[in-house]
């Protein structure tokens, strides 16, 4: 077999590497990817975006409006920042089945096919069923992480709650901020994992072929295994990359939300095979 060095590919296309059985057929096969392969997942994402920007930006203003919304019902029931982090999370557990219409906008600028916010909307329709339990099982780590961030918060500030006028002080300058912040960050890296592992690639493959959810599941989370320090460079860059647009309040997702989308295609055609 050819090495990746030695193989001419197209811009954006993955070099076909090795081909490793996961857990037999009819499972597709992964691919063996180098290191550096996820910044070339975001090269093609840009260009995606930059040759379908009314699908890609629509599609980030959407987010960035709907995540607004959702802090201004938390300011207004004075849960602002009892739950910033947790939506912050739960975003990155739902938004890959949110993206379907970006993986099908890309699927249809690498087929030479006419591209518009109909057509990517339409994605839905390959596979709807399976697409949305993978939605299902998204919502539910959602609903998950919402519930342990609220119980480790009661955990540590249940006898002495924050005050309204002086909670940023509270929580993150006090005696059981360490503490607090490391329970946290460990429970929400674990849900996120688990979240990372079985999306990586089971949305695009679910929009792309004809699969069942557990056949994704199982085939997103080889993928990850058998990358997993690649995998480990994307998971971060998707952080990097959301938070960035986190902090601007969800502006900055206009932009970058579309971005992780199609590079997020990209990702799954160089690391699943073709049947």
């Amino acid at each position: 077999m050819t090495s990746q060095e030695d193989t001419a590919t197209p811009s954006g296309q993955a070099p076909e590497g090795e081909v490793v059985p996961v857990f037999g057929q009819p499972l597709p096969k992964i691919r063996k990817i180098s290191v550096d392969r996820p910044w070339a997942w975001l090269a093609a994402g840009w260009q995606d975006l930059r040759s379908a920007p009314a699908v890609g930006l629509g599609y980030g203003a959407l987010f960035a409006v709907a995540g607004f919304l959702l802090l201004g019902i938390a300011y207004e029931l004075e849960l602002f920042w009892q739950v910033l982090l947790p939506l912050a999370g739960g975003f990155l557990l739902v938004a890959p089945v949110l993206a379907v219409g970006l993986y099908e906008t890309s699927r249809r600028l690498q087929a030479g096919e006419p591209t518009s916010m109909k057509l990517a909307l339409t994605g839905w329709n390959r596979n709807l069923g399976q697409l949305a339990l993978v939605g299902v099982a998204g919502l539910v780590l959602w609903i998950a992480w919402m519930r342990l961030a609220f119980l480790i918060f009661m955990l540590f500030f249940a006898y002495e709650p924050p005050r309204p006028d002086n909670f940023l002080a509270d929580v993150f300058l006090s005696d059981i901020t360490i503490p607090f912040l490391l329970t946290g960050t460990a429970v929400g890296a674990v849900l996120a994992i688990i979240a990372f592992a079985i999306s990586a690639v089971s949305v695009p493959l679910l929009m792309d072929r004809d699969f069942n959810v557990i056949a994704a599941i199982v085939t997103s989370v080889e993928a990850v295994r058998q990358n997993f320090f690649p995998m480990m460079v994307w998971a971060s860059l998707i952080v990097l990359f959301t938070a960035a647009g986190l902090l601007t309040f969800y502006v900055g997702l206009i932009v970058t939300l579309p971005l992780i989308g199609h590079a997020t295609w990209h990702a799954y055609k160089d690391l699943v095979a073709e049947s």
